[in-house]
């Protein structure tokens, strides 16, 4: 609702405000106080903050085309300080209680499809031109077009795929799954644990991990998903001052030699903007598909993000149109761009900015104090450096569980829906790639319409969008028709 109808529910006129703060972020106006500001930009912090470890855990763990990595301590700095400053600008800019940092699901895109295709350069100026695009479509008008464009269950089959395959990853970089080794074709592809069985301190931790991280989000803890990081890293820590353990994979749980240091921004600005359209083995095709992918992951999340926040701040006006939306969708598209310009993946608008509108925010003011702690996270690197994968990888589990639920939406009951949902959902963890889940549901929807004589229903965006995704499914016949192989 907007500020008047709030301020006629509740029986009188806003107050005036206290200050020239509160004028400019209509903190007074909007039925807050300064004190429940603060309250919510600490708690939209502590219930985000765990990207700072999952982000460089996840892009960190990926190598490009050519074998290379990423630098942890770089990546880090680079998500903390896009954080940071685009969660500030979103405050100052959009005046919503809505924080940015880098998205997951769209951080695992970039990882592991993207980047083994080019160089981590090549991949991140994607990401760039991504929130580029993401900026034009929102200043000529076509975001909601192509919003439109999507059925809404599709929109929703897409959350759940990336959510099973966010936890796919998670229970692999935990070692609780691993890959069997192929013995004459006749395993199976995966397999608990290393060997069959589970063993080891490690995978311990993990599954303590997933104990803990659902026992503390069933119970509606705030910020569970990062008490839960930080007692298994500290459980971590003791377990390996204790026994004898062989590897805890990328990083080792002990602790640093300083606590405060220098920020690395080595990564900042490491992109080339057009080079995967250049890039060796991959074609043009490919690499519009490849931005789809992004801007379809972007694009649907921060419209639902926005429009979920605004509502439950009751920020919504008498049409249930969000205050300021051409703005706060456009510093969206630029988040986009700046984390890919800072090689930490793009980003977007956090669902859990909700704790902070818990906690009494109406207003971009509580965003300067998120941002500000995001700033000062900055120094803290050599800490966030001790969590292992087995610590951190559970909220990559329940992550995938929060977006799952979405599928409890879906008409499982309408075929013509319910099909291109299931092979959405389906076929991202069991190909291991988002865009391949993707286009087999858009392709699917296309065709059972079709079938049903109900072609009319469709969309030209989608047809168009099918058209893409049939010619990269069947990339190679394609190209041996046309003789380039």
């Amino acid at each position: 609702m907007s500020e008047t109808k709030q301020a006629a529910d509740r029986g009188s006129a806003p107050p005036p405000p206290v200050n020239g703060v509160d004028r400019f972020f209509r903190i007074s106006a909007r039925g807050s106080t300064f004190g429940r500001e603060i309250r919510g930009g600490f708690a939209t912090f502590f219930t985000m903050a765990y990207i700072l470890v999952l982000n460089p855990l996840i892009l960190g763990s990926a190598k490009d085309k050519y074998g290379h990595s990423l630098d942890f301590v770089q990546l880090t700095t680079a998500t903390a300080l896009v954080a940071a400053v685009m969660t500030i600008i979103m405050g100052v800019g959009g005046n919503l209680p809505l924080a940015l940092a880098a998205g997951l699901g769209l951080n695992a895109v970039v990882a592991f499809q993207i980047a083994p295709l080019m160089s981590w350069d090549d991949a991140m100026g994607l990401v760039v031109l991504e929130g580029l695009l993401i900026c034009a479509l929102v200043v000529t008008g076509l975001r909601e077009a192509v919003m439109h464009a999507i059925p809404q269950p599709l929109k929703q089959a897409i959350s759940v795929g990336i959510g099973l395959f966010i936890a796919f990853i998670g229970l692999v970089d935990a070692g609780f799954v691993s890959r069997v080794p192929d013995a004459g074709g006749t395993t199976v592809p995966v397999q608990l644990g290393g060997a069959g069985t589970l063993s080891g301190w490690p995978v311990l931790v993990f599954c303590l991990g997933v104990l803990l991280t659902f026992g503390l989000l069933a119970r509606k803890v705030k910020g569970a998903i990062l008490i839960s990081i930080v007692t298994m890293t500290v459980l971590a820590i003791v377990i390996d001052s204790l026994a004898d353990i062989e590897s805890w994979g990328l990083t080792t749980p002990s602790w640093p030699d300083k606590i405060v240091d220098t920020p690395d921004f080595g990564l900042l600005g490491d992109f080339s903007l057009f080079g995967a359209f250049g890039a060796p083995g991959v074609g043009i095709v490919t690499v519009v598909l490849l931005i789809f992918t992004l801007i379809l992951s972007d694009f649907f999340d921060t419209m639902g993000t926005v429009v979920g926040i605004s509502a439950e701040a009751g920020l919504l006006d008498e049409e249930g149109k969000v205050p300021n939306l051409g703005r706060v969708l456009f510093i969206d598209g630029v988040a986009a761009a700046a984390g890919g310009a800072a090689s930490s993946s793009s980003a977007t608008s956090y669902i859990e900015s909700a704790a902070g509108v818990g906690e009494g925010s109406r207003t971009g003011f509580s965003n300067l104090v998120t941002g500000s702690l995001f700033a000062l996270a900055l120094f803290l690197t050599p800490v966030l450096t001790i969590v292992p994968l087995q610590a951190a990888a559970p909220a990559l589990v329940a992550v995938g569980f929060l977006m799952m639920t979405q599928v409890k939406n879906i008409d499982w009951n309408r075929y013509e829906i319910a099909v291109p949902a299931f092979l959405t959902i389906a076929v991202m963890p069991f190909t291991y790639s988002i865009t391949n889940g993707i286009g087999a549901g858009f392709l699917a929807y296309v065709v059972i319409k079709t079938v049903l004589g109900k072609a009319r229903e469709v969309h030209w965006l989608l047809w168009l969008t099918s058209a893409l995704f049939l010619v990269y499914f069947a990339i190679d016949p394609v190209e041996q028709v046309l003789g380039v192989k």
